[in-house]
């Protein structure tokens, strides 16, 4: 059964009949939701917001003090997101960026500190976001990416246009030594890969949380703290 405040967004899209598929279905919906739990996401990025379904089953899945930043080209369908988000008392988790997603991207701190990515939007972009977002997530870190079967046609060595582009992003995947995936045939294949560890990426993400820390909170970092023992130890100037 879908949710009352699930349940209204569907309904609202499928006024639109000719870009109503572009909609995740409930299933991957609540996929999205557990997924962001289960790695206590706090920062999460989504490319392509469309009604902004996604978006409110990632904000639903937020650990406390967490936001979802979504991108997206248009604000054709941003009244309906916000009413969405409004409804599940969820918006104010969310913060949107209009405008090319890649720009956005590069606008990002380079440094590991995204828990959890979605990427649904132009199939052509899919490798581009990928390589941008992939050094910014940190370790331990997922991305997810929406439509890498396309109706199958992905798998067909002839594919062209939107079909060829996600056949090149899977490759691309499947290549990265970086992280660990699978494809997972949930709606049109949903693409979940975990970034792997290693020493330097838990440094740079170490130091991005401690940043986050100190934003939020008002806590005082590692680095502050030593420059802090530094100056008491200097001996007083005459």
């Amino acid at each position: 059964m879908i949710p009352p405040k699930h349940a209204d967004i569907t309904a609202r899209v499928a006024a639109y009949i000719e870009v109503a598929e572009m909609q995740v279905p409930h299933a991957q919906a609540v996929l999205l939701t557990l997924l962001t739990k289960l790695i206590r996401a706090t920062t999460v990025v989504e490319i392509g917001t469309f009604t902004g379904y996604s978006t409110l089953c990632l904000a639903a899945g937020l650990a406390p003090g967490g936001t979802v930043t979504t991108c997206d080209l248009t604000s054709d369908y941003h009244e309906i997101a916000v009413r969405a988000w409004e409804a599940a008392n969820l918006a104010d988790r969310i913060h949107t960026v209009h405008g090319p997603a890649a720009r956005t991207l590069r606008d990002m701190p380079s440094v590991p500190h995204i828990d959890l990515a979605f990427i649904d939007a132009d199939k052509t972009g899919y490798v581009e976001y990928w390589d941008l977002l992939l050094p910014r997530i940190r370790p331990g870190g997922l991305v997810l990416a929406d439509n890498v079967l396309y109706a199958g046609e992905a798998a067909a060595p002839e594919a062209a246009g939107n079909a060829a582009a996600i056949r090149a992003f899977n490759r691309h995947v499947h290549a990265d030594t970086r992280v660990e995936g699978l494809l997972i045939p949930v709606a049109d294949g949903m693409t979940i890969a975990r970034k792997k560890e290693d020493a330097g990426d838990r440094r740079r993400a170490g130091k991005a949380r401690r940043r986050q820390c100190r934003i939020r909170s008002g806590c005082r970092t590692d680095d502050q703290r030593d420059s802090d023992l530094r100056a008491a130890r200097r001996p007083p100037t005459q």
